[in-house]
């Protein structure tokens, strides 16, 4: 059952989308608008454009990182994400390569969670700067549970060469 509109959830999440294939700003768009249905945004960051990582013969990416608000358990919310990215166009690529819709939990709560199919917090969300920075507008002082690091601190140890605002948001 969800919960009125506007009413508080159980469980305080911050998610990170990406996408560097089609029409970017529209693919963010459509993404915070379908993670409505299960998750009630409240804060979303300023979109930032990113050079690829990891995989770098690709477009560049759109970033952005949205706070919001869940009842979903977290396995519960990886299905949805999951769901979510096929429903949205997202097909099968090669680890960190192009895509139309990547969506990813960075903190459920201040949960330390390892399964085989999911860690919370995401195990490489302090050496990203694409995650870091638009995460760093919305939550600066948000700690990492496990390390006791802010968002702030994480940042200062990132390369965020090439990281540049978007000025044409679409909302």
């Amino acid at each position: 059952m969800n919960a009125p509109t506007g009413a508080p959830m159980g469980h305080t999440v911050y998610l990170a989308l990406g996408t560097n294939l089609g029409d970017r700003l529209a693919n963010l768009e459509q993404a915070r608008l379908a993670l409505e249905a299960q998750v009630h945004l409240r804060t979303c960051s300023p979109i930032y454009e990113t050079p690829p990582w990891g995989y770098l013969d690709q477009p560049s990416f759109l970033n952005q990182v949205v706070k919001g608000e869940t009842d979903l358990s977290p396995h519960d919310l990886l299905a949805t994400l999951q769901r979510l990215e096929t429903e949205l166009g997202r097909r099968p690529s090669l680890r960190n390569g192009p895509r139309l819709i990547d969506l990813d939990i960075l903190f459920y709560d201040d949960l330390l969670l390892e399964t085989p199919t999911l860690t919370i917090p995401h195990p490489r969300l302090p050496g990203r700067g694409f995650v870091l920075v638009p995460l760093a507008d919305i939550a600066p002082a948000l700690r990492h549970p496990a390390t006791g690091q802010t968002v702030l601190e994480m940042l200062a140890n990132c390369d965020v060469r090439g990281i540049q605002p978007v000025s044409e948001m679409s909302s």
